[in-house]
């Protein structure tokens, strides 16, 4: 399984256990001394540390195979909760370490959420192919794993739903053709009838002044 989230980013940017500390991008690394004494940490860098920690123990877990994909969400009420209760820090790991190694009957996704007290605890799941949720709900999760393979069934639908839109493309372009050619022939149409009118009026004019000179040769030979 692939290994995603934002606690990973603690593995490269916070906490170190070293001898000296660093400076990376002007951005001094805080470390715990092996051995001499320790500078007193800040509340944020406190919190940091324990996150890496809880990350590191969040690693270790084994994940059923039924769970094709995993992510856990912890807010910062949850986090805080956590570090000033190890009581419930373990009840917290526990409850994980008993749902990311239960076996489904089914491959699914899961989603774990994480709050202030254990009531704010909950787990949800989608079978794979129609786990959209979990993508929308684990984009910024703590913690992730994926199979970093999509499911059959999952490519399945991707290819129906491309063929379908695909097909409505191509209706569409027909149609568009056909209302073109509709109103190409209308023009067309509208033009011999306006040139066919010209013409009934041209010969009605014509009838007209053959019939008035008719008329008015008709009165010179009678006087």
């Amino acid at each position: 399984m692939a290994i995603s989230g934002i606690g990973q980013n603690y593995y490269q940017n916070n906490v170190e256990t070293k001898g000296n500390t660093k400076n990376v991008n002007n951005t001094e690394k805080f470390a715990l001394e092996k051995t001499g004494s320790t500078r007193e940490l800040s509340e944020t860098e406190e919190m940091e540390l324990f996150k890496k920690e809880f990350y590191e123990d969040l690693s270790k877990i084994t994940i059923h195979k039924t769970l094709n994909n995993v992510a856990i969400n912890i807010s910062e009420a949850g986090f805080k909760a956590m570090k000033d209760d190890p009581e419930y820090r373990e009840k917290i790991l526990s409850l994980l370490k008993r749902d990311l190694g239960s076996s489904l009957a089914r491959n699914c996704s899961a989603v774990f959420t994480v709050g202030a007290t254990i009531k704010e605890y909950r787990g949800d799941s989608w079978p794979v192919g129609y786990d959209s949720e979990f993508y929308a709900r684990s984009q910024d999760s703590f913690f992730k794993k994926t199979s970093g393979k999509k499911d059959r069934n999952k490519e399945l639908l991707e290819e129906y739903l491309e063929k379908r839109a695909q097909a409505k493309r191509q209706q569409q372009e027909l149609l568009d053709e056909k209302i073109a050619k509709a109103e190409q022939e209308r023009s067309r149409l509208a033009k011999a009838w306006a040139g066919d009118r010209q013409m009934a009026a041209a010969s009605n004019a014509y009838d007209a002044n053959v019939m008035t000179e008719t008329a008015a040769g008709g009165d010179s030979l009678l006087g």
